[in-house]
């Protein structure tokens, strides 16, 4: 049977992290033998870990990591990677904030062969215009910025098949702050297909959400500089985009994340 990694992120999430570890360890039970469900506590202040690491017992599937704070885009990196290294098949990332429900998640488990990146697209959505309106001009920066198409880049909820995923990291800068977008972006432009899926977006179930809008508003701007620097970084070191392959330079294929790095903070691109 296919082995599910089950990536939740969470920052201060001490009053929805243990709801959000009962509502989704069934699904990891369901999924398959050597599945789990893994929350990557991104240096919390609060009672986060504490509460998460002290439900390990009561959930045998559940796998807490910890790692210093650097952003949720970090975050679902570092357990992007962790799930590959436990030889996952497939990875499904959410958030702890309660948003999001496990009952629609089998519609995702039983298209997952089709390939691809498999997203949540938020149809019913109870989060506020302020965020709606965020996703709809993220869609229109990522058409100026890499000419793609995208209805809900920044989902987070996405199922993807963890041979195609160690590729397309391959290309995404260490902790990249919008990461979740950049991959939705690569799967685009590598043609490896990008499938959408309605989904309920639930308003937050507590605690407070860590980014205001006018850190939104910061690291839109921020993001934007990101976007079209990469497209250019891409384009002059040779980044083959459309091609379903990375660049042809030997020492870029070895580490292209390393040397993609070294050139955004040589061209002074904010990370």
């Amino acid at each position: 049977m296919d082995k599910l990694y089950i990536i939740i992120p969470a920052y201060n999430e001490e009053e929805t992290v243990a709801a959000a570890i009962a509502q989704w360890h069934p699904i990891a039970e369901q999924a398959g033998a050597g599945s789990r469900l893994v929350i990557i506590d991104d240096g919390s202040r609060d009672r986060t870990l504490k509460i998460a690491s002290g439900l390990k017992k009561k959930y045998p599937r559940l796998t807490v990591l910890t790692k210093e704070n650097q952003g949720h885009g970090a975050a679902v990196l570092y357990g992007y990677k962790y799930a590959i290294r436990k030889g996952a098949d497939y990875v499904f990332q959410t958030d702890s904030d309660g948003q999001t429900l496990p009952s629609e998640f089998p519609v995702f488990w039983a298209h997952r062969k089709d390939g691809g990146l498999l997203i949540g697209c938020r149809t019913y959505r109870q989060d506020g215009l302020s965020r709606i309106f965020v996703t709809k001009t993220l869609r229109l920066v990522l058409l100026a910025a890499f000419h793609v198409w995208l209805k809900d880049a920044n989902s987070p909820y996405r199922l993807m098949g963890c041979g195609q995923l160690q590729d397309v990291l391959r290309n995404v800068p260490k902790n990249f702050f919008l990461s979740n977008v950049l991959i939705s972006v690569l799967y685009s432009k590598k043609n490896l297909g990008v499938s959408y899926y309605p989904i309920s977006f639930l308003p937050r179930q507590g605690g407070k959400n860590s980014i205001s809008i006018r850190k939104i508003f910061k690291i839109g701007l921020t993001s934007l500089w990101q976007f079209f620097a990469l497209q250019k970084i891409w384009e002059r070191h040779g980044y083959s985009m459309g091609t379903g392959r990375d660049t042809d330079s030997r020492e870029l294929q070895a580490a292209p994340c390393k040397q993609l790095h070294k050139n955004m903070k040589k061209e002074r691109v904010p990370l």
